[in-house]
């Protein structure tokens, strides 16, 4: 008899407990979300929705831009290659009504620095300074012109120069291009950093750069400025005499289209 009673007084207490948990459960379904949650809630959706947009919208242009720079590429490959086959008809044209095709007087020099600081005259270095060739081995593109070339003529002793062509201009700038950004040397990894610098100017990429330098456009100074002088390394092979002319079978001075074979051991 006293089990029976212990049994049922279990069972009554199970049940207590059963409709305890219910009627705290209703409650908690029925009591209201706090305003700060909801304001929160409400917060980070639109914060999500503006990241949204705004990703959806740089990926886009981003997209444009693309084509432009591709466009861009493709309309100065077509540059370079009408230029070439002009020259090449004019050549034969010449030949052909026994005359002598006389090419323009190039606009765009190289320049490397050959020799150490070691016995520099003042003025000397003053020129190499302004030319932005500080260190051995460096080299920087020049736009030629009276006063340029008396400047190059005066430092002749100090450095080889000439004339470099496309492929010479790209191979340095892909290769060795830094860019100056708030007095830093900084590598030309991205495109946006040529945006960034030079985008008021329209030169918005690397091919943009490249095409800027080799033609001397109107832009050609601020695009000059901003790629930092070329750090380049010993020439393969090595040099054959620095304090000779190069007509004279030196290295120094001016050696018009063969500066191209000396960047190519340089590069």
């Amino acid at each position: 008899f006293q089990t029976t009673i212990m049994a049922d007084s279990a069972k009554v207490e199970a049940k207590v407990k059963k409709t305890v948990a219910k009627k705290i459960s209703a409650k908690a379904a029925k009591s209201p979300v706090p305003e700060t949650i909801l304001k929160k809630r409400k917060q980070r959706l639109v914060t999500r929705r503006f990241a949204d947009k705004r990703r959806t919208r740089v990926k886009k242009r981003r997209h444009e831009k693309l084509k432009l720079i591709f466009k861009r590429a493709e309309s100065y490959v077509k540059e370079y290659k009408l230029k070439d086959r002009e020259e090449i008809r004019i050549r034969r044209e010449a030949k052909k009504n026994n005359n002598i095709w006389v090419p323009d007087q190039p606009r765009l020099g190289f320049v490397i620095r050959i020799r150490g600081i070691n016995g520099v005259p003042p003025r000397v270095r003053k020129i190499l300074q302004l030319l932005r060739l500080r260190q051995i081995h460096n080299g920087v593109f020049v736009r030629l012109q009276k006063a340029t070339l008396n400047m190059l003529r005066l430092v002749e002793p100090y450095i080889a120069w000439g004339y470099p062509n496309l492929k010479s201009i790209r191979e340095l700038i892909y290769k060795r291009g830094f860019g100056k950004m708030e007095g830093k040397r900084i590598p030309l990894t991205d495109n946006y950093l040529i945006e960034k610098k030079l985008g008021r100017y329209g030169i918005i990429c690397m091919e943009d750069l490249i095409h800027e330098v080799y033609t001397v456009g109107p832009n050609f100074k601020q695009a000059n400025t901003f790629l930092w002088p070329f750090k380049l390394t010993s020439p393969r092979g090595g040099l054959r005499k620095k304090t000779t002319h190069y007509i004279e079978g030196g290295d120094c001075g001016n050696r018009e289209n063969k500066i191209n074979k000396l960047v190519r051991k340089m590069n």
